[in-house]
């Protein structure tokens, strides 16, 4: 399976607590709520069509906790990520959930690492992580995100949970879609890719790129 990680950003880069004040006031944050006034009918085709895509999830344990709190309680057979969330086999890492609730859920107490590894092996389209700020900051050091599809929406929070932070391996990108939703937020689809570099020098009295 193909693993994609898709999540939500701020302009610099914080991804904590999107979707409401007490989703994630880890660290004493206070900004939570920041996608709701943005959410449009683009945002939800293009969450949608996530969604559409997905043979297994994978979450983080705050991420679990969050989603299973509010989507287990989504029970209209209309809802595409509802019904995705409710019945397609659920991966969380956590070493101290032991009884899951959500159906289909399994916990990777082990090393997630050599467990993702697995879950990639097996047959099937794409093994979808959702959220889950510290095991994306795991698995992107690892090597193992396949794509990731961002929307970025047009805020500055100065402070919260950061989908690159410090120290983060050094990796370039290509970017294979993009568009922009009616509220101006910006979708974006990356797929890593080596990190270039270059310089830019004077020759002849004009800038040359090298």
């Amino acid at each position: 399976m193909k693993l994609t990680a898709h999540t939500f950003v701020t302009l610099d880069g914080v991804m904590q607590g999107p979707g409401g004040p007490d989703e994630d006031t880890t660290g004493g944050f206070t900004a939570g709520g920041w996608v709701v006034p943005l959410v449009d009918e683009d945002f939800g085709r293009i969450v949608d069509g996530w969604f559409s895509q997905a043979d297994e999830i994978l979450l983080g344990r705050t991420t679990y906790d969050m989603m299973s709190a509010f989507w287990s309680q989504i029970t209209d057979p209309d809802d595409n990520v509802g019904r995705a969330l409710n019945t397609l086999p659920k991966h969380v890492a956590s070493t101290t959930l032991t009884d899951p609730t959500w159906q289909n859920t399994s916990v990777i107490a082990a090393d997630v690492v050599d467990a993702v590894r697995a879950l990639k092996d097996q047959p099937g389209r794409e093994l979808q992580v959702h959220g889950s700020c510290a095991l994306l900051h795991t698995l992107h050091d690892a090597g193992l995100i396949d794509e990731y599809r961002l929307i970025v929406f047009p805020i500055v929070l100065g402070t919260g949970k950061r989908l690159f932070p410090e120290g983060s391996a050094p990796t370039g990108f290509t970017l294979v879609e993009s568009r922009v939703t009616g509220t101006g937020a910006v979708y974006e689809v990356l797929r890593p890719a080596p990190l270039a570099t270059g310089d830019i020098v004077v020759e002849d009295g004009r800038e040359v790129i090298v």
